[in-house]
């Protein structure tokens, strides 16, 4: 497919398709823990001065310091646990503190209302932190084309409530060494786009 050069394009396209990389990145880092590959390029990352940036910058000197097989380990006391992990990454979970709980009813009904199924081969509940990141990437990329009103209205009910406790929780989590990181960008993330949300309502 033919696209154009991203000079070319407006500049909030290129805003939103960069605003679409971050959300898919940070999703990518949540789903599952990363392959050496992955590692590899998170390490080769440089930020600005900006505190999103300085966090990017923290995140690949953190890539720099393990491996894949240490992330790996250090995701499963994270996410799965022996029963449980350390943390449970979903939007019922931190709204009523029970899983399968009325968040993830709304999720699934405004999935529905905006066309979006669960890829194959994924079977966590669409409440899970990664997929609702990737739902913003597609909203926010054009992948799955809806007015802003409808991203601000997803990113409020189903993200903003409590990605940042999950975020500062991430953060402080026993196991957490590599996810430290990660939880600084995905915290500054959902606080940057809060605060765009708020001034664009």
């Amino acid at each position: 497919m033919k696209t154009s050069k991203p000079e070319s394009r407006p500049a909030s396209d290129v805003e939103n398709a960069a605003r679409g990389d971050t959300y898919r990145f940070v999703a990518t880092l949540l789903a599952a823990a990363p392959s050496q590959e992955i590692l590899n390029g998170v390490a080769g990352l440089a930020g600005d001065a900006t505190a999103f940036g300085q966090a990017v910058t923290a995140l690949a000197r953190a890539a720099r310091a393990t491996d894949a097989a240490k992330v790996e380990r250090e995701f499963f006391e994270l996410f799965i646990g022996v029963g449980r992990g350390e943390l449970l990454p979903y939007a019922s979970f931190y709204q009523t503190g029970f899983l399968n709980e009325r968040p993830l009813a709304e999720v699934r009904a405004d999935l529905s209302r905006l066309g979006i199924a669960r890829a194959e081969g994924r079977f966590e509940p669409e409440d899970h932190i990664a997929l609702l990141f990737e739902v913003m990437a597609d909203l926010a990329s054009g992948a799955v084309q809806t007015p802003a009103t409808i991203q601000a209205a997803f990113f409020g009910r189903h993200i903003e409530p409590w990605a940042a406790q999950f975020f500062d929780d991430l953060a402080i989590a026993p196991s957490a060494s590599f996810y430290r990181a990660v939880a600084e960008v995905g915290r500054l993330l959902v606080d940057i786009e809060a605060r765009a949300f708020s001034l664009a309502a």
